[in-house]
């Protein structure tokens, strides 16, 4: 075979055929280098070898001896194929039974020393080992010795051929180049990145191993923080409206407000204002449970860019929340002079008309600035859209908000495109831990609305075993008899679901026609096209559904007042961080709202977290537990951030993430475009070729 190159194709690698290869495609390994960085889930340990004397039934265990004896046979039930051994050292013999692997009569023969390591079976044919990994003992031990790897696999790749592989793709870890100087690893105490990534695979003791694993999320890490931190630098490089705060006009709209603003959303207002006063852009995160009073915050900003003759323009997810968004701020503005726009695929208006008007009008009005404030979706910045003098860009649910976007928003802004930025501020309900902050949103600045208006109700909060089922639904016919609404959540689309868990279009089918055959059902998921979404939304906005089953596509959704019911299925399977955030759909209006968390598991961490939802309305306490509890996985929308997804950091790895973030603004400091550091500038380019904004 020839000398294996970090991108020699699978395919050349000895023994792999196309059907394996196809198999390691499926998990996206499709060189070598993909096998080098193909890291385990967990490792089985193997260190212990024991005499046979010592085994013990129903434990993990390993053992060396020769074979006394080993042959096939079929089993008289079926057509199973059986081989047998026995194997022998000083103290004793035990017997080994493997199933449908014949070929190891040829593998081995008497007399052979081996190696075998699993667990011990004890039933009436005595003590065995069951399907053990073995190894002839003359050969280097990879699958019976010390910490063995368990990779991610397929159902037609084992983990033995895994390893096999992965042992082929060893002799890169040695001709890995290290991107770190030695003084850098050093002062982080971090190990060589070629022996990280031997020890990763191949551990010699645990200790290795953490050194090992801290190294390689110390490298996933590193990436995000300095491309965060590069874009915070060019964004105070790129010139920006510097937008006065008019105190005068704040003031008048403040106290023309029909509630009193709360501590948190003044703090937050001052934020945002004191940052668009700046002659580079802003670039901030507001964050706040739902139903926390975000848009009053906006619409200050946005009085505020229009005040001093700036454009505003914010994009929400679907054209439901931006025709919301449209509706809040024409009762916002009311007395002051401030033109409204909406631009969504379906929906062309401007305030001050009841009538519906085309979409050339309306970017005719912004081009030429009688538009001050335009509301759409993020298709705006696809649009042949420009502003007369866009000031302030706000972002609805989609804080990760490219590079790209940002570039051709600033193409729109201003005419004779003079590349000035308008200020950014993104909105989120998803509380964000400051883990997650320093490690992903480190080129944010973030506000908090940490506490409720008041007068906003309590969610009342409930789990609810099986045998309560039927007194819910009983419950949530009563709420419907009062003219309320309800929401019913399950996780899955698909019949064919192998966690047993509730599929939207049988539970759909079920509550229409055997629970609630007496009321109009509505059906949403994520397969439906977008137009077909908006109907149903729409549809149940305007109360033409009394129930609403849906996936969790309803998380970022609809603010529906009459809605009072909120019903998760298999609510175990979801997040705490995204159960608060259904729960945010309920309490909208002036009516008792209810949260009902149905649940058929019995498992004590489950409900140690739905306790924890019981307990707490705080979603920033829930965010912290959630992400101690269950890590980050797609809650935080990490999937959708255009970042590479993780192979082996958490962002749970608040000690390696400070690490990374002391030597990210550490080399920045020395070299902004980190040409003193050519490998980790290469390093770089790779991160950001990786990149996709989606």
């Amino acid at each position: 075979m020839k000398r294996i190159q970090f991108d020699t194709p699978v395919e050349e690698l000895f023994s792999v055929g196309q059907a394996v290869a196809q198999h390691l495609k499926k998990l996206d390994i499709k060189t070598a280098q993909d096998l080098l960085y193909h890291f385990p889930l967990r490792y089985e340990d193997f260190s212990n070898v024991q005499t046979i004397d010592q085994l013990v039934p129903e434990r993990s265990s390993t053992v060396r001896g020769k074979i006394n004896a080993i042959q096939n046979r079929r089993s008289w039930r079926s057509h199973i194929s059986i081989t047998e051994a026995i194997i022998a050292d000083p103290t004793g013999s035990v017997k080994i039974i493997w199933f449908n692997q014949p070929y190891l009569t040829k593998s081995f023969a008497q007399g052979d020393q081996i190696i075998v390591a699993g667990k011990l079976d004890m039933d009436k044919y005595g003590l065995h080992f069951t399907n053990p990994s073995y190894e002839k003992v003359k050969y280097k031990q990879i699958h019976t010795s010390g910490l063995v790897p368990v990779y991610p696999a397929t159902q037609r790749l084992t983990q033995r051929q895994l390893r096999y592989l992965i042992q082929l793709s060893m002799s890169l870890a040695r001709q890995t180049t290290d991107y770190l100087s030695f003084a850098m690893k050093k002062q982080l105490q971090l190990v060589d990145l070629p022996f990280a990534l031997q020890q990763i695979h191949f551990p010699k003791n645990e200790s290795l191993l953490k050194k090992a694993q801290e190294r390689l999320k110390f490298d996933e890490l590193l990436p995000i923080q300095l491309y965060t931190m590069q874009n915070r630098q060019i964004m105070q490089k790129t010139p920006a409206p510097a937008i006065e705060f008019n105190e005068s006009e704040t003031k008048k709209f403040v106290a023309s407000l029909s509630f009193i603003l709360t501590d948190a959303q003044r703090r937050s207002a001052w934020e945002i204002l004191k940052d668009m006063n700046h002659q580079h852009p802003m670039n901030r995160l507001l964050e706040g449970d739902v139903g926390s009073g975000k848009t009053v915050v906006v619409g200050l900003a946005v009085l505020n860019a229009v005040n001093r003759g700036f454009q505003s323009v914010v994009m929400a997810p679907t054209e439901i929340l931006a025709q919301q968004h449209y509706d809040t701020f024409i009762k916002l503005f009311l007395k002051h002079k401030i033109k409204i726009g909406l631009l969504t695929r379906n929906t062309k208006r401007i305030s001050g008309s009841n009538k519906s008007t085309t979409k050339d009008n309306i970017l005719i009005n912004t081009l030429t600035g009688n538009i001050n404030l335009l509301v759409g979706t993020h298709t705006l910045i696809q649009e042949s859209l420009r502003f007369k003098n866009l000031g302030l860009a706000v972002v609805d649910e989609q804080h990760r908000f490219g590079v790209d976007q940002r570039k051709k928003l600033t193409e729109h802004s201003s005419p004779d495109n003079n590349k000035v930025a308008p200020h950014f501020l993104s909105l989120t309900a998803t509380p964000i831990p400051r883990t997650l902050a320093l490690g992903f949103y480190g080129d944010l600045d973030i506000s908090i609305i940490d506490e409720l208006p008041q007068g906003r109700k309590q969610i009342t909060t409930k789990i609810i075993p099986p045998p309560e089922r039927k007194k819910t639904y009983e419950f949530i016919d009563s709420e419907i008899k009062k003219g309320r609404q309800a929401f019913v959540i399950c996780p899955l689309i698909d019949p064919s679901d192998k966690l047993g868990v509730k599929s939207v279009t049988e539970e759909y089918e079920r509550l229409n026609k055997i629970i609630f055959p007496d009321f109009k059902i509505g059906l949403l998921h994520g397969r439906l096209k977008g137009p077909a979404k908006e109907r149903v939304m729409r549809s149940f906005l305007d109360n033409k559904f009394h129930v609403l089953v849906s996936t969790s596509v309803i998380e970022v959704g609809i603010d529906v007042p009459n809605a009072t019911v909120m019903m998760i299925e298999g609510a175990e399977r979801f997040g705490l961080a995204q159960l608060h955030q259904f729960r945010g759909r309920v309490g909208r209006g002036q009516h008792a709202s209810y949260c009902f968390l149905l649940t058929n598991s019995e498992a004590d961490t489950s409900r140690q977290r739905l306790q924890a939802l019981v307990a707490s309305q705080n979603g920033f306490e829930l965010a912290e537990k959630d992400l101690e509890m269950r890590g980050p996985g797609e809650i935080y929308g990490l999937k959708q951030s255009g970042f590479p997804q993780f192979k082996i950091a958490k962002l749970t790895d608040w000690p390696i993430i400070k690490k990374a973030h002391t030597l990210a603004e550490k080399l920045l400091a020395e070299s902004p475009d980190l040409h003193v550091h050519p490998l980790i500038q290469q390093k770089m380019m790779h991160f950001k070729d990786s990149i996709h904004w989606e």
